[in-house]
């Protein structure tokens, strides 16, 4: 039997293969007036960061995982002219409108390209002045616009380079990602139309637990494989509630070996936005967690009943919850900081707790996170470190910039 395209079971296994983005000319389309609509506090240095982003794939491949970059997926599949047509007809309707005959006009650009250059533009955006060569009568939005020299009809997608968002793998599946801002929507799409059309992905028959269609939105960030039979999921700023249930649900109807869903609700805040920006698994029985948290997460174990009904429990702490859903004698919670309340908060905020395994008790971090990698090797973890001072101003660290395909056994 063929080997199967995806398989996570776990969070620790080891990584064998590995989806990522390269930072690309989107990131330089970002000005000062639109970071807050594009999520982003500030504005990147692409150049540095592409040196950045290209030496942490460098450590995924000298460890043995095979690394594939979404935006050379994107434009195989566009290769295909139903494809291509299909997904920009997709992309022009959702996109923000300028009219139908505007929409025209983009889709008229849109599919003159060739496939390289039209995966560059789904991803870098399409500014206004360059439909200006077409031929075409002028409009209102025309006018309206013109002056900016950054008016866009369709925005770039600077965020793409955190690839754990928009999809996730679980088990032989895929979650497709319902996602809470209209900013990153066109990713999901993505990830949607490159699992059921790339030859990568064949073997899976599309098989999916959520999709970007669903009205809840359910982000990647907030779902973490615990185990073979173990899922969390966070309620956080940019996962629902509603959604969280809806993925439990179809997780155990899927029957594919999940018995326990662990809910956990952390505040709705910016400086933590997902499950994994505050709680990441390190090893068999230890997790970096941001100590602030502690008092304030809700857990509650969702397990499956009759007729679709889900049966809850509520559990006092975060590490009680986790002993129970792993089965386990003890839970070694490693806070980040090192104990240091100020340096746990300025740490936190460039990604100290958003660690990537690639193998049990080997993770990869952001070096400038001194304290909180400093405590991580005092307790055992091997730490190895890469340089973000572009990276991180996106608010993202090594598991937010890795949608991982296959681990080993856990």
């Amino acid at each position: 039997m063929a080997e199967k395209s995806l398989k996570i079971e776990s969070e620790i296994g080891k990584l064998k293969k590995v989806l990522i983005h390269r930072p690309g000319k989107e990131l330089e389309r970002i000005v000062p007036d639109s970071l807050k609509e594009l999520l982003f506090e500030d504005i990147p240095w692409l150049k540095r960061m592409q040196e950045e982003h290209d030496a942490f794939a460098k450590i995924l491949v000298q460890h043995g995982a095979e690394v594939f970059y979404v935006e050379n997926l994107l434009k195989d599949i566009l290769k295909d002219t139903t494809v291509r047509e299909n997904l920009v007809h997709e992309v022009i309707d959702q996109n923000p409108s300028s009219g139908n005959y505007i929409d025209g006009f983009l889709n008229e650009y849109l599919l003159s390209l060739d496939s390289n250059a039209l995966g560059e533009a789904l991803i870098a955006g399409v500014l206004q002045k360059e439909l200006g060569h077409m031929e075409r009568h002028l409009v209102l939005t025309d006018y309206l616009k013109g002056p900016e020299p950054y008016a866009f009809y369709l925005n770039p997608l600077p965020n793409l380079y955190f690839m754990r968002d928009p999809a996730i793998t679980i088990h032989d599946g895929m979650c497709i990602s319902a996602m809470a801002t209209r900013i990153r929507k066109r990713e999901s799409q993505y990830m949607s139309a490159i699992y059921e059309h790339h030859p990568l992905f064949a073997s899976c028959e599309n098989k999916t637990f959520y999709r970007d269609t669903n009205f809840f939105s359910v982000e990647g960030g907030d779902i973490l494989i615990l185990s073979p039979t173990v899922v969390a999921l966070g309620c956080s700023e940019r996962t629902e509630v509603q959604g969280v249930e809806e993925l439990a649900k179809n997780l155990f109807k899927a029957d594919i070996g999940i018995k326990k869903v662990l809910a956990v609700k952390i505040p709705s805040n910016r400086a933590f936005m997902h499950l994994d920006t505050v709680f990441t698994m390190v090893d068999y029985d230890k997790f970096i967690v941001y100590p602030r948290i502690l008092k304030e997460v809700e857990t509650i174990i969702m397990t499956p009943g009759k007729e679709n009904i889900l049966h809850y429990e509520r559990i006092d702490s975060l590490q009680e919850a986790l002993k129970s859903v792993l089965g386990l004698p003890a839970i070694n919670l490693i806070e980040s900081g090192g104990g240091n309340p100020v340096a746990a908060a300025r740490e936190q905020w460039n990604d100290s707790t958003n660690t990537l395994a690639i193998a049990p008790g080997v993770i990869v971090a952001y070096t400038r996170n001194e304290h909180s990698n400093q405590v991580l090797s005092e307790n055992g973890i091997e730490v190895i470190g890469i340089e973000a001072s572009e990276l991180v101003r996106g608010r993202g660290g090594p598991r937010c910039m890795t949608m991982p395909l296959y681990r080993g056994c856990f």
